[in-house]
C-alpha cells in the first residue's frame, strides 16, 4: 500500500512498489494531464514535481515518490505556474500541445529555484524537454516573460 500526496490531496493506493509514478498518476488516480512520451526519461513529457523538484515520472517508481507530488493540474493554483501558463498563452507557445504540460512543469520548477534566470540558464534547464513541433524559441521567450524579462512577441 502506497500513500501519495498529489496536489495536496492524500491518496491510499494498492499498487506495486515498482509501478512508475506516471501510471499511478494517470491510470490509478485518474489525472490525465501528465503525458507518456518516451518511457525512458529522455523527452520530459511526463515531468512532475516531487518536493518542488522536476522529475520524470515515467522512470520514478512509486516507492521512491515520498513527499509532495505536484502535477500540471495544480499549476493554475500556483503563482509561478500561473505566470508560466499566462506567458504560454500570451506568446502562443503550444503547437500540438503534447509536450507542453512537461515543459510548463519544468519551467515552473526552474523559476521557483532561480526566479531571474539568464538565457543560457533557461536553455540548459529546458534542454531535457523535447518538443517535436520545434517551438523552442517560443518556449524560451515564454520562460523569459514569466521571469519578468521584456521579450519580443
Amino acid at each position: 500500500m502506497a500513500t501519495l500526496t498529489i496536489n495536496g490531496k492524500k491518496h491510499e493506493l494498492d499498487v506495486p512498489d515498482n509501478m512508475p509514478l506516471l501510471w499511478v498518476i494517470r491510470d490509478v488516480v485518474g489525472m490525465k494531464g501528465t503525458k507518456f512520451g518516451c518511457g525512458m526519461a529522455q523527452c520530459g513529457a511526463c515531468t512532475v514535481h516531487l518536493n518542488g523538484t522536476a522529475i520524470r515520472s515515467c522512470v520514478t517508481p512509486v516507492s521512491a515518490a515520498s513527499g509532495e507530488i505536484t502535477t500540471i493540474e495544480a499549476m493554475a493554483d500556483d503563482p509561478v505556474g500561473q505566470k508560466v501558463q499566462q506567458a504560454w498563452l500570451d506568446l502562443g507557445v503550444a503547437q500540438c500541445g503534447y509536450c507542453q504540460g512537461g515543459q510548463i512543469m519544468n519551467a515552473t520548477a526552474l523559476l521557483k529555484q532561480t526566479p531571474e534566470p539568464g538565457t543560457q540558464e533557461i536553455i540548459d534547464a529546458m534542454a531535457g524537454n523535447l518538443c517535436r513541433c520545434g517551438t523552442y524559441n517560443r518556449i524560451l521567450a515564454a520562460v523569459e516573460r514569466a521571469a519578468g524579462k521584456e521579450v519580443k512577441s
